[in-house]
């Protein structure tokens, strides 16, 4: 007997309030604004409609619907076996990003073009600086150290025409290096965004695949599919997500008034007090530590600011 679907509302709590998933996928919504998604979503053993999370091909086209659906894209992808995010959780550090900078505006989020983002490994898929332009109107840098990420991101932006005068890219070409080549003296950037490589060796980024997808699959494999991809850049780095904070936060004291505030995502609890202990010696006037989760996973965002609370209240909105 075939299940009936069953179109239900569950409430994803961990979610930020203004996240657009929080009330769960409308696949009826999806599939009628991205019709290859149908081949993938199926009914599960409780009656609710979902995808396969461990193929990664679904998990492309449930983020290209929901692009489509909540964030005014009308052609998007990205190259084979690049990281494909989750939608809600790049959604949640926009979301969080702004009641950051509300915090240094009377507690009004900005909006529009005097809200600048710089975006530090954009990917391939620019999908920060798309969520941040379509949410609030704010403009961004993209920058990474792969070239065929950033012309993915160029024919992105001019397939949508609407992303064209919000989003510029730039090429870092010394991979060693994080602001160094990209922030000029002129620069006033309202945030930096990043979601570091985790990883400090492509073996331990393969081990980390094999339990990912053993736990989504409740199977043993060797030979693990990337469900939501990713390069070598993307996933790991000498020194690993502690290593190229560290590197991140020194940096950043090069440029203390280039910037309101610096953010990263940690994914690694234990690297917190590493992470404390450099901005300190940096002498940065305020850390933020906001938390978040999605599902499983729990990861946190660390936000720093060279800026006196005065230099804060006087930033240009």
């Amino acid at each position: 007997m075939e299940k009936i679907k069953q179109k239900t509302i569950t409430e994803k709590i961990n979610l930020h309030p203004r996240n657009l998933d929080r009330f769960g996928y409308d696949f009826e919504q999806l599939i009628k604004n991205c019709p290859e998604l149908n081949n993938f979503v199926a009914v599960n053993e409780h009656n609710i409609e979902t995808i396969d999370f461990s193929n990664p091909e679904a998990v492309k086209l449930l983020n290209k619907a929901l692009l489509i659906t909540h964030y005014r894209i009308q052609d998007w992808d990205i190259p084979k076996n690049y990281l494909c995010p989750p939608i809600p959780g790049r959604a949640d550090y926009i979301h969080y990003i702004a009641d950051l900078l509300a915090s240094s505006n009377n507690g009004i989020i900005p909006k529009g073009e005097t809200v600048q983002g710089l975006d530090i490994g954009l990917g391939a898929n620019c999908i920060y600086p798309i969520i941040g332009n379509s949410t609030y109107d704010w403009i961004f840098v993209g920058t990474d150290i792969d070239e065929k990420a950033i012309q993915n991101c160029k024919k992105i932006i001019l397939d949508n025409p609407n992303l064209i005068e919000a989003i510029s890219l730039q090429l870092q070409t010394e991979s060693r290096f994080i602001f160094k080549n990209i922030i000029t003296p002129e620069d006033k950037f309202t945030f930096t965004i990043c979601n570091p490589p985790f990883h400090n060796s492509k073996e331990e980024a393969t081990k980390s695949s094999i339990r990912k997808i053993n736990n989504l699959e409740n199977t043993r494999t060797k030979n693990p599919v990337l469900n939501f991809g990713g390069q070598n850049a993307e996933l790991w780095c000498e020194g690993g997500e502690i290593g190229f904070i560290t590197q991140m936060i020194y940096e950043s004291a090069k440029y203390p008034m280039n910037c309101l505030w610096f953010t990263t995502l940690v994914s690694k609890k234990e690297n917190l007090s590493s992470i404390y202990k450099t901005l300190n010696k940096v002498s940065v006037v305020e850390i933020k530590t906001i938390d978040m989760a999605q599902g499983q996973k729990t990861s946190r965002i660390v936000a720093w600011t060279f800026l006196s609370e005065a230099q804060q209240k006087a930033w240009k909105f």
